[in-house]
């Protein structure tokens, strides 16, 4: 949203459905994005007539005010619903889907079913564009969003004093997930692994980047010591300050190494909704940074591995085994070049909004 501001000179205006960050960019959501943060086929069935409903509320309001563009972002299952009203209404307005669907994962299919409602796609990883552009659907590499993270600079120096941190403390981040199903299952683990690690080094501090609406959550779960960041600023510097993180499987992962950071990968759903999965599945890994080198180098431990014993074992690794720990940077710092923009002289997020400019036919800076 920053950079299509910057490609329009700020000549735009922002409707839709979006987070804290984005109501901070000047879009109003038209529901608490919070109500689609639900992840497993289990999980979902007691809301289906709730997301039903927001889904036909999204596709009044879009009929109703008529944008000139309309730009999902990820969410497939509630976005390509909507995507596929429109179509069968009859709108003719360009429906642009930011981040593909993992085709290359797991039902490949989907390629040629969304090519049927979707005008053009914006993709992340560099080996995406082919599964779609077969399919007869305009499909530009754009590169990652995460990769920006090393433009930000922040003043991460100070990110012990203002939380008061020992500087002997050694630093361990935990992120146990973005959706509340994800927190309520994986935070008990990683609190059992956090005592485990904390009997052999007393110095241990745990530092938690959340969000806003999931700061209450954590509270009520949590039963260790833990400083808790709600900021995007305040997650890069826990990131720089710390030694090595705990996360569960996600983007996230890829916002670890570009901080170049060791970490452990945890994951863990409904056993239904694994089974089911499981049969689907066509990657060897879960983590994005082991999925782009073809190898596991960082550590999974995903289902019945993923208990407080094996993360315990694997995090001490990561924390205290140099040579584990320097492998594991130069090993992300290569997955990580892959994830550039295609122009070297713009930045993922403008190679988006300068696509979309292009979609509108309108010059912007560029």
């Amino acid at each position: 949203m920053s950079s299509l501001k910057w490609q329009f000179n700020n000549n735009i205006e922002f409707v839709g459905l979006g987070g804290s960050l984005m109501e901070e960019e000047g879009m109003s959501s038209l529901f608490p994005i919070d109500e689609l943060s639900i992840m497993g086929l289990a999980e979902i069935i007691p809301h289906i007539w709730r997301i039903r409903k927001r889904i036909f509320q999204t596709v009044d309001a879009i009929e109703k005010i008529n944008p000139d563009i309309i730009v999902t972002i990820d969410s497939p299952g509630f976005n390509f619903r909507v995507g596929k009203i429109l179509k069968k209404r009859g709108k003719a307005i360009p429906l642009v889907h930011y981040v593909a669907p993992s085709v290359w994962a797991w039902r490949p299919g989907r390629a040629k079913s969304i090519a049927k409602f979707l005008n053009h796609l914006l993709v992340l990883f560099p080996f995406e564009p082919r599964y779609f552009l077969k399919e007869g659907l305009p499909t530009q590499f754009v590169g990652h969003p995460v990769v920006e993270l090393g433009l930000i600079n922040t003043a991460h120096s100070s990110f012990r004093q203002r939380h008061n941190i020992p500087l002997s403390a050694s630093i361990l981040t935990v992120l146990p997930g973005s959706r509340r199903g994800e927190i309520s299952r994986l935070l008990p683990i990683f609190q059992k692994t956090i005592l485990k690690l904390q009997q052999n080094d007393p110095n241990l501090h745990v530092v938690i980047p959340t969000l806003p609406h999931l700061v209450n959550q954590i509270h009520q779960q949590l039963t260790v010591p833990a400083t808790i960041v709600t900021t995007q600023l305040e997650k890069i510097s826990a990131l720089q300050e710390s030694r090595g993180a705990l996360a569960a499987s996600g983007t996230v992962s890829l916002e670890l190494g570009a901080a170049g950071l060791p970490s452990v990968i945890a994951y863990k759903i409904n056993p239904f909704t694994h089974f089911v999965i499981n049969f689907m599945i066509k990657v060897k890994y879960a983590c994005l940074l082991n999925i782009l080198m073809n190898k596991e180098i960082v550590p999974e431990r995903l289902q019945q591995k993923c208990t407080s014993e094996n993360l315990a074992l694997a995090v001490k690794e990561i924390l205290y085994n140099d040579k584990v720990r320097e492998s594991m940077k130069i090993e992300m710092k290569r997955a990580l070049s892959m994830l550039k923009a295609p122009s070297k002289d713009l930045s993922p997020s403008q190679c988006a909004a300068q696509y979309i400019a292009q979609v509108l036919n309108i010059n912007g800076p560029n």
